[in-house]
């Protein structure tokens, strides 16, 4: 089993920035490719960022490209770097694990985490 928790999230003003944190933990040596994903009240979940786990590739839903970055350490954590934010990235923001490549799908993650709050104001 994996044990995802995030952190980081909050409100912040149009523009401004926020980092979130994912600590994994438990069966972790295999796995190979966490990911973000959000949700807004009445949307669909849809695909944030993904990256593998050695952190040489990563992927970006369109939306993002240019204003989020994602990247993980050597000790099990994944960060979301999200600037220049808009009233339209406002969602609970969930991190994701799997044990192959980085994917879109968030059908393809069997671990989750709790979800962490973003609100940007205008």
């Amino acid at each position: 089993q994996v044990q995802l928790v995030e952190s980081g999230g909050g409100v912040v003003q149009a523009g401004g920035s926020l980092r979130l944190s994912c600590a994994a933990s438990g069966r972790t040596f295999s796995l190979v490719a966490m990911g973000w994903f959000r949700q807004a009240p009445g949307n669909e979940r849809e695909f944030v960022a993904a990256i593998d786990w050695i952190g040489e590739n990563s992927i970006y839903a369109d939306s993002n490209k240019g204003r989020f970055t994602i990247a993980r350490d050597n000790k099990n954590t994944v960060y979301l770097q999200m600037n220049s934010l808009k009233v339209e990235d406002t969602a609970v923001y969930s991190c994701a694990a799997r044990y192959y490549s980085p994917s879109y799908y968030h059908s393809d993650y069997p671990y989750w985490g709790q979800g962490t709050q973003v609100t940007v104001s205008s």
